[in-house]
């Protein structure tokens, strides 16, 4: 199915915010009752904590030189909460500083305690690079936090040197329930040091781990626990998550274990708005409803139009390059160039890509 460019392009030019235009849109007699539901979330400030011992010198001052003097209220919490040995699960909004819950106590252990180790899970190699690269940039504040940890992603694409250089020296591994269960617990006789000291175990983004694969992770997490007992080690759990409903159930179904929950999120927030547009009815006889992806591509080319920043989630490839295609068609119709403005981003694309 091809745009209806007419539909979205009717009237004067862009004026007055994107949430505005959504709700004219939404008045149009052809997209009534497409605006299904909306909702304003106020900003709110920065809420800020004290911990009851400060931080290391070295660990301080790489904060510092990150910009972070003070952490927020959840931070402290979760912080104070694995300091006292309980495994914690942290559910606070996105962009919320989560990963500092698990990256400062961890880094506090390792700089205090030699021979210690962490290990991070997470459901993808993408998230772990990109944390890999969040930790590089952390410890890169201080030379002695720098010398204390050493760092490395080991999973499929982890050349094999570099994976015997990591299991025999690194104490931070990032990783994935995949690798865990196929390349490091089968030989874990190999992995003894690591094993013995591990402290931590840091499983991300816990949502992700529902149905068959989310029992599946379940099954590995408790054969690490029972293999790191076996060679005498004892660790602490920390679980993140989106904002979610459940969030002590799900932990707990995955680890086995009581964990204390941290949800008092203290980061600060711009207004937000929630809108859920249903695409409606493609005509009268209301048997199929205009195409989802025809929808996303105007609705993301028509907030591009009003100077937002956009992302559009699908849920294929194919559908993915369709509304980008949709979209860069009709955003190079309203002015030329403004179509390169987008870009589509999906599993598949060559290392060259």
């Amino acid at each position: 199915m091809q745009p209806h460019p007419g539909r979205f392009l009717e009237g004067p030019r862009p004026s007055g915010s994107p949430a505005a235009w959504l709700e004219d849109l939404a008045r149009r007699p052809e997209n009534r009752g497409a605006l299904v539901h909306r909702q304003v979330l106020p900003a709110r400030p920065a809420r800020h904590g004290q911990l009851a011992l400060p931080l290391p010198p070295p660990l301080a001052d790489a904060l510092a030189a990150r910009g972070i003097e003070r952490l927020y209220t959840h931070q402290v919490q979760a912080i104070e909460a694995l300091r006292g040995g309980l495994d914690t699960v942290v559910v606070t909004g996105t962009a919320s500083g989560k990963s500092l819950c698990y990256h400062v106590p961890v880094l506090e252990r390792l700089l205090l305690e030699p021979g210690a180790t962490a290990l991070y899970l997470f459901p993808t190699k993408a998230l772990a690079q990109d944390q890999f690269k969040s930790l590089a940039r952390l410890t890169a504040g201080d030379a002695a936090l720098l010398r204390a940890v050493s760092a490395g992603v080991y999973d499929g694409d982890t050349p094999g040197a570099s994976r015997r250089r990591l299991r025999d020296g690194a104490n931070l591994l990032l990783s994935n329930p995949d690798m865990l269960h196929q390349g490091i617990l089968p030989y874990h006789a190999k992995w003894g040091r690591f094993l013995r000291g591990l402290r931590f175990v840091v499983v991300d983004e816990i949502h992700a781990y529902r149905g068959i694969f989310g029992s599946h992770v379940a099954n590995v997490l408790r054969r690490l626990e029972r293999v790191v007992r076996h060679v005498g080690g004892e660790y602490r759990v920390v679980m993140c998550s989106a904002t979610i409903r459940n969030p002590r159930e799900l932990a707990e179904a995955l680890t086995g274990r009581s964990l204390t929950v941290v949800d008092d999120d203290g980061a600060p927030r711009v207004e937000r708005h929630f809108a859920f547009w249903n695409p409606p009815y493609a005509d009268e006889t209301r048997a199929e409803r205009r195409s989802a992806n025809v929808e996303g591509a105007e609705l993301l080319a028509g907030l591009i139009e009003r100077g937002a920043q956009a992302l559009v989630f699908t849920k294929s490839r194919v559908a993915a390059e369709l509304v980008y295609r949709y979209a860069r068609e009709r955003l190079e119709r309203i002015r030329p160039g403004l179509g390169g403005t987008i870009h589509s981003y999906r599993g598949g694309y060559l290392p060259e890509e």
